[in-house]
């Protein structure tokens, strides 16, 4: 079979698998931008899968043999596997199959400055401030974001200078198809279980990641997080944080952590005021500030572009009100984040906290369940709905129902319909509502406005 570059030419058909996804959709966009010929296929319709129809590229809904037809080559998401009815078609046609993380390790390597974000949390919040950054600079780069930027009005964008920017998973070591000349280890935890045998199979994933970087090249790496100091050992690295030793360290932080001092080498680079909020957000603005120093963007541009940064798509993103309760939604789906995230919620002066919780994946959730009981429990109610399944079946047994035995006073509803009745029966002024998980769960938040 011949390697993927060899078709990532003008006039080849290239069909999707499973196109709606967070990284797929901008893939499809860019190869078409790029002269591809490009048709998808996805399992459910969704503003992502409209979007692509609008720009011309037809989406099938439900996989099918015949949807390949005409395919010269077949790219697919991790969630597609070999059981998959357009793989088996592609498989037994001869037609070559490839991974969505090969085709843009490919992309990537037609640019110069290839800035990779890895880590198990903050990616896309930190891929979307270092997207602000750049743009800020005028250096027109090349983005994927695992969310909606909205600068872009997207999670992708087309550009035509020297820089890609890509947020880069370790989900089934996608990440080690790729090209950095630069990349940034925001944290290490115990994640994606179904894939990774444990914390140390993570860490030597993450560490054969940055080997890829080039000797001219940079490795930046969260300087406060031992698991990934363990991982980086004896590697030339640069650090971030707020650790005394950290290359670029913020210092004198407010009570909220928007307000900070950057220190670069020991020298003064910017003053950070962001308007999101918590510790993680400053850590994820650290770790911006590192590749902004380290492409020689001055500190003034730096912090008028994190000042402008008003989040990502479904990172405590504000939604509306009802009944005087504000309305926000978040993707956090592992502890780590949860804890971040509802952290971050208390300082914001709400009288109460309700969090409407969908966790994702049956592995995940029976992996790290006690860690999410010990965080949802932090909440004034809990709201847990059925487990998002994703790419799984249920042979773990486990459930939401378990979790929410497990919670003091909080409610369990297994339906989103049953969510959105919950808290329109329970809302009143004062309140902060949360929508929380990497599924569908925005939509009982959505369904709650729309009364």
């Amino acid at each position: 079979m011949k390697a993927i570059e060899a078709y990532l030419t003008p006039g080849t058909h290239a069909h999707l698998v499973g196109i709606g996804g967070v990284s797929m959709r901008p893939l499809g966009l860019v190869l078409k931008a790029r002269g591809l010929v490009i048709t998808g296929s996805d399992m459910n319709q969704s503003p992502a899968t409209d979007e692509l129809e609008a720009q011309g590229i037809p989406v099938a809904i439900g996989h099918r043999a015949e949807n390949i037809e005409g395919a010269a080559l077949v790219i697919r998401t991790a969630a597609a596997h070999d059981d998959n009815p357009e793989i088996a078609a592609a498989r037994a046609k001869g037609i070559p199959v490839f991974e969505r993380a090969e085709a843009w390790g490919i992309l990537m390597r037609s640019y110069p400055n290839a800035i990779c974000i890895s880590g198990t949390h903050g990616k896309t919040t930190t891929t979307s401030m270092i997207t602000q950054i750049f743009m800020e600079a005028d250096q027109d780069p090349t983005v994927m974001i695992g969310g909606t930027l909205p600068l872009l009005h997207a999670s992708h964008r087309v550009g035509h200078g020297d820089t890609i920017i890509m947020e880069s998973c370790e989900y089934c070591n996608s990440f080690l198809n790729f090209f950095p000349t630069v990349a940034l280890v925001l944290n290490i935890e115990a994640d994606h279980l179904d894939f990774f045998k444990d914390l140390a199979d993570i860490q030597a994933s993450f560490r054969k990641f940055v080997q890829l970087v080039p000797e001219q090249g940079r490795i930046i790496a969260n300087g406060d997080d031992q698991n990934t100091l363990d991982a980086l050992a004896g590697l030339p690295y640069r650090t971030f944080g707020m650790g005394e030793n950290c290359f670029v360290r913020g210092q004198n932080f407010s009570e909220d952590w928007r307000e900070f001092d950057v220190v670069c080498g020991g020298e003064p680079y910017c003053h950070v005021s962001l308007t999101v909020v918590g510790r993680h957000n400053a850590m994820n603005a650290l770790a911006a500030c590192a590749a902004a120093h380290n492409a020689g963007i001055p500190g003034d541009v730096t912090a008028r572009a994190l000042h402008s940064f008003t989040g990502a798509g479904r990172r405590m993103e504000f939604k509306g009100q009802y009944n005087g309760a504000d309305i926000y939604d978040d993707y956090a789906h592992h502890p780590g984040e949860l804890h971040a995230l509802l952290t971050a919620a208390k300082t914001m002066g709400y009288s109460r906290i309700l969090c409407a919780f969908q966790p994702h994946t049956y592995t995940r959730t029976k992996a790290l369940f006690g860690d999410f009981v010990r965080e949802l429990q932090t909440v004034d109610v809990a709201i847990l709905t059925d487990i998002f399944a994703a790419r799984e079946s249920n042979i773990v047994g486990v459930s939401s129902k378990m979790l929410a035995d497990a919670i003091p006073g909080s409610v369990y509803c297994p339906s989103l319909p049953e969510v959105t009745e919950y808290l329109r029966a329970e809302a009143r002024p004062g309140d902060l509502i949360l929508t929380v998980g990497a599924g569908d769960i925005y939509k009982a938040g959505a369904a709650l406005l729309a009364y």
